[in-house]
């Protein structure tokens, strides 16, 4: 039986937090395999990967000028940008068994969901290995994972709309990367469902709690009080200099 978590607003702290809380419970066996949504609490916030270093990925004067929070995943991946009203982002954490193979085939069973997602909105999608659900040869999803005592942390956002002045504004994309995948500007490789289908945000989040649920005996739960006890414990680590600046 897996538990759905509804669609909720997190600050980015703390939705780094809770996934950690989720996880440490599902490997203890006190909570069951989760899929969550969710989005940022506004202005929005930048996430980096786990083994980048954020001086080189995001525009700090930039985020501090707007109020947008960044703080370090415990996944690898690259640097997003999480637009409250742009996005909607999923948690799948889960026993390592629910998704056998290596990482390359849970990646791809994983966003098999999102691809699954999409097409009841009418948007052809493909997956683009390592990690990436592109259409039309643009990146509309990217998800990063990490396993700890057996359990899959897999998250990711899929784009709603693009702000993409904002978005180039608080990241600095590699140029290396621009070139290698020739383009011309940053915002050439991404799109977004507003711009494939004109779908409401409410639509895609209905597509998603579909796609995601699809064949799987599930039910509506709540974070238990166990988990938020944890996270508000793990809760100063994302907020530390320590962790966020640790490269």
């Amino acid at each position: 039986m897996w538990r759905v978590i509804g669609l909720n607003i997190y600050r980015a702290a703390e939705t780094m937090a809770l996934d950690d809380a989720i996880g440490e419970c599902v490997a203890s066996g006190a909570s069951q395999p989760t899929i969550r949504f969710y989005k940022w609490l506004p202005p929005g916030a930048v996430s980096i990967g786990r083994f980048q270093r954020i001086a080189d990925e995001v525009d700090l004067n930039t985020c501090r000028n707007l109020g947008i929070d960044c703080v370090r995943r415990s996944t690898g991946g690259g640097a997003v940008f999480h637009d409250p009203e742009g996005e909607i982002t999923y948690s799948v954490i889960a026993p390592a068994r629910y998704f056998p193979g290596g990482i390359s085939e849970s990646y791809r069973q994983i966003c098999s969901c999102i691809i699954d997602s999409l097409s009841r909105l009418g948007i052809s999608s493909e997956f683009k290995p390592v990690n990436d659900v592109v259409s039309g040869g643009k990146k509309i999803s990217g998800s990063a994972q990490t396993r700890r005592s057996g359990v899959i942390i897999q998250h990711g956002t899929i784009l709603y709309s693009l702000d993409r002045s904002v978005m180039f504004s608080v990241l600095k994309p590699s140029r290396l990367k621009l070139l290698d995948k020739g383009l011309t500007s940053f915002g050439d490789g991404v799109t977004c469902v507003k711009e494939e289908c004109g779908a409401s945000i409410a639509e895609l989040y209905e597509a998603l709690l579909d796609g995601f649920t699809d064949d799987k005996d599930w039910r509506f739960g709540d974070v238990s009080e166990s988990e938020k006890d944890l996270a508000m414990a793990l809760l100063k680590k994302y907020l530390s200099p320590e962790w966020n600046f640790s490269r």
